[in-house]
């Protein structure tokens, strides 16, 4: 009891310092690839090998942290049930939007991995990049990638999005609010839904509603690239 106790203080003290380490950053220099979920990664990793705590004992003291993500995950339905009346009247755009933008994020990947001759499995592990990391990481295992390389590719390519999709919709003259929370949903996922709500709460809740549809459309396809994979 007592080394439960230890462990999920010192877990817990561990993970709190990084976050104040990330944010104080991010607010400091206020740059995009500054995100608190990158810098905040870092330190951690830093922090662990300081102490040379083992990672399997850090991970199993951050059920409270998994226990907050959740409600923090659902709290995003707050946003979407006050914009209820918008999105029933463009639902039919929005559900096209998005899932031709995951789709061509997956054909994407399929035609790189041809030209630059990618084995299969670091092909299987690069499809689901565009999804949030808990279905990307299911999808992964179900196409036969490597999880721990989708989650990297995952990071990479919402940090990527973040990064240069505020510059296209700026350059694209894009400034309908709608389709610049969806754009930012569908590419960044969730620090993309969050940049999102910087805007204003309806690019916030186009945001949140481009996350959870896009990774819907993902599992859904998922049996037909199965299939076809085994073709």
């Amino acid at each position: 009891m007592v080394t439960l106790i230890d462990n999920l203080l010192l877990c817990t003290i561990i993970t709190s310092i990084s976050y104040v380490i990330g944010i104080r950053v991010f607010r400091r220099f206020n740059k995009s690839w500054l995100n608190p979920l990158y810098t905040v990664t870092v330190s951690i990793i830093c922090l662990l090998s300081f102490f040379h705590v083992d990672f399997s004992y850090y991970t199993s003291g951050t059920g409270i942290f998994s226990l907050l993500l959740g409600t923090a995950t659902v709290s995003l339905a707050v946003p979407l049930y006050k914009q209820i009346k918008l999105i029933k009247k463009y639902l039919l755009i929005i559900g096209c939007a998005v899932m031709v933008g995951t789709l061509t994020g997956v054909i994407s990947i399929v035609l790189l991995a041809k030209v630059v001759h990618l084995n299969q499995e670091m092909m299987l592990s690069l499809i689901p990049k565009s999804v949030t990391v808990p279905i990307a990481l299911s999808i992964s295992q179900s196409l036969g990638g490597i999880p721990s390389l989708t989650v990297l590719f995952v990071v990479i390519s919402a940090v990527f999005s973040l990064v240069t999709g505020p510059l296209l919709l700026k350059i694209c003259r894009i400034r309908s609010k709608i389709a610049k929370g969806l754009a930012l949903g569908t590419s960044a996922q969730a620090i993309g839904a969050n940049r999102a709500f910087e805007w204003g709460e309806l690019e916030g809740a186009m945001g949140s509603i481009a996350m959870i549809t896009s990774a819907l459309f993902m599992t859904l396809i998922t049996p037909l690239l199965i299939y076809l994979y085994l073709l």
